[in-house]
């Protein structure tokens, strides 16, 4: 199942705040270490910038959990 996380009008959100405020990752801290080991997916990739700008229209996946990005 595929949620939906709005910017609320912001251009973007680090890729690293994206996890946290969805509860996929408890801390940032962890956060950060799941991107570190490349199990974070933006757009099907493996992204291992931990501040990477998430923009709407894009797609981050994590675990078997799926979130597309709108404004």
């Amino acid at each position: 199942m595929t949620e939906q996380f709005s910017l609320e009008g912001h251009p973007f959100i680090p890729l690293h705040n994206l996890l946290k405020v969805l509860g996929w990752c408890d801390t940032g801290a962890m956060a950060k270490m799941v991107i570190d080991d490349g199990l974070v997916r933006v757009n099907g990739e493996v992204e291992v910038r931990k501040r990477c700008k998430i923009t709407a229209g894009q797609t981050v996946g994590f675990n078997g959990q799926e979130v597309v990005v709108t404004e």
